[in-house]
């Protein structure tokens, strides 16, 4: 192993994030998906065919093609900005100016390190200065930036910029409290510990506003 290898197994196993976007290629969207499920099938045709693994059984021969359109039509879908949801706004004109708060939205995404599962919920709140947005699109906005290789912290800090920006406003949070199979499953394997991030703008940098919110998320409204 170079020093290179060793310095770059060290940030992964301490999910150590190298950028606050998503590093991306100039030339990245240059293929079309087609394409790059016909590439990387014959990527995952090679790493079986290199763990021994006989692709001529019924059960794995179509393992390679299920695994590329998974990475490509799902799981990495949101590294594609044509599947960026459109948030429609609405007047406030009911005048509600107090905070909304949508809890508990799932989060599914994958650790960049070793291409493991994240699975968690996120919480996400805003306090309107005029604009709203639907409830639904605060699920998708999540969803949309938790469909690539990501690091929590900058999928936290991801959602709150896009709501801001959709909004029109600073005063946007969100705290997510999710597992990491790269923790849970491999290395330390630690299955019940769980990693929580959060990213606080405007009026919910302070003090009042911030454990306001944080209430919230703790009250029991499951039905």
């Amino acid at each position: 192993m170079t020093n290179s290898d060793s310095i770059n197994d060290e940030i992964g196993d301490n999910h150590i994030a190298s950028s606050a976007q998503n590093p991306l290629r100039s030339d990245a969207f240059e293929l079309s998906d087609d394409v790059k499920i016909e590439l990387i099938k014959k990527d995952v045709e090679n790493i079986l065919s290199t763990l021994g693994m006989d692709l001529t059984d019924d059960s794995l021969k179509g393992t390679p093609n299920r695994v590329a359109k998974m990475f490509v039509k799902e799981i990495f879908g949101g590294l594609n900005p044509n599947k960026k949801p459109n948030s429609s706004t609405f007047k406030n004109n009911y005048k509600y100016g107090e905070m909304l708060v949508e809890k508990n939205i799932t989060v599914y995404s994958t650790c960049e390190h070793h291409l493991l599962p994240i699975v968690g919920r996120a919480h996400v709140a805003y306090i309107s200065n005029g604009t709203v947005v639907g409830l639904s699109k605060m699920n998708r906005i999540v969803d949309y930036f938790a469909k690539r290789p990501q690091v929590q912290e900058r999928l936290t800090m991801q959602i709150v910029q896009e709501l801001q920006k959709v909004l029109n406003t600073d005063d946007v949070a969100c705290v997510i409290d999710a597992k990491h199979l790269c923790v849970n499953s491999r290395g330390i394997r630690d299955i019940e510990s769980s990693t929580v991030t959060s990213e606080f703008g405007g009026k919910f940098k302070t003090e009042q506003t911030r454990r306001e919110f944080l209430d919230y998320i703790k009250l029991d409204t499951q039905f």
